[in-house]
């Protein structure tokens, strides 16, 4: 009975763990793809192609305060025929948000967001010499205050009423283009309006995943009813611990940004990217 008391005692003692503000998940894949066609009456090319992605994402949550951060990284290469390298993906994205309690799921908040791109790119339609993108050419950065409502942790809405978004070009020539909206010459083009941004994490099956980012932003100043829109999708199927399929897409629109068209034309067009791909993923 002594020993028993000691130890109902001791248990009775321990300090009970504290559960961690924090919630961290994340990912890093590698998709690879090889064809090789040797007298293929079919017809076709060799190509092989491999895409790097990742995504990290931490949040703390601790009584009136909330501050949600995303990081997302992505750079892929393919290689068809004689055509030399190309690039297919480049992604350079990373997001604060914090918040103050105000009222049940409510907060009051401010918010920064930056993308950019690590390597030049190019419209091989129109000359594959001659770059269209570049590094902080261009990069976008908004910040903003407002609002964040939270129910849960699948959904979250950040509407900013008061945001401001740079968007740089420091590239001279691309400068001197007047690309991605600036005035020729200059490496800044700033406007101030209001952005709405959306997401959903979502296990829809078991070890599959969805998240959804919808970024909408009007210019006070320049057209406000030409919404900038930015709408990624990002699906996740685990095979097993090491290999998955995902499935990104990505629907853009920005009134600045002028697309040449095949008649010589240039002017702003609904942008779409989808890439599928299978293999390995470390999961963290």
């Amino acid at each position: 009975f002594l020993f028993m008391g000691v130890g109902m005692l001791s248990a009775q003692t321990e300090p009970a763990k504290e559960v961690s503000p924090w919630t961290r998940e994340g990912y890093a894949g590698l998709k690879l793809t090889q064809v090789s066609l040797t007298n293929w009456a079919a017809g076709g090319d060799n190509s092989v192609a491999f895409d790097l992605q990742g995504a990290y994402q931490a949040n703390y949550k601790k009584g009136k305060h909330l501050w949600n951060n995303r990081l997302e990284l992505a750079y892929g290469l393919n290689k068809t025929g004689e055509d030399g390298v190309r690039k297919a993906n480049d992604k350079i994205y990373l997001n604060s948000n914090y918040g103050y309690s105000i009222a049940k799921s409510w907060y009051a908040s401010a918010f920064a967001t930056f993308q950019t791109q690590f390597s030049p790119g190019y419209d091989y339609k129109v000359n594959k010499d001659i770059s269209v993108s570049e590094f902080m050419s261009p990069a976008y950065l908004t910040t903003g205050l407002g609002f964040t409502y939270e129910p849960n942790k699948i959904f979250t809405v950040v509407l900013s009423p008061a945001s401001w978004r740079g968007t740089f070009v420091l590239n001279d020539r691309l400068s001197d283009e007047g690309a991605y909206g600036v005035d020729p010459g200059k490496h800044l083009l700033s406007s101030f309006g209001a952005n709405l941004k959306g997401e959903v994490r979502y296990e829809f099956m078991k070890n599959m995943t969805v998240y959804s980012r919808l970024d909408l932003y009007s210019d006070y100043l320049d057209k406000p009813q030409n919404v900038d829109v930015n709408w990624e999708v990002q699906i996740n199927m685990a095979i097993n611990k090491w290999f998955s399929t995902t499935l990104t897409t990505n629907l853009m629109y920005d009134d600045d940004v002028k697309i040449a068209q095949k008649d010589g034309t240039k002017g702003p067009r609904v942008q779409f990217k989808e890439i599928l791909g299978v293999g390995l993923q470390f999961n963290f």
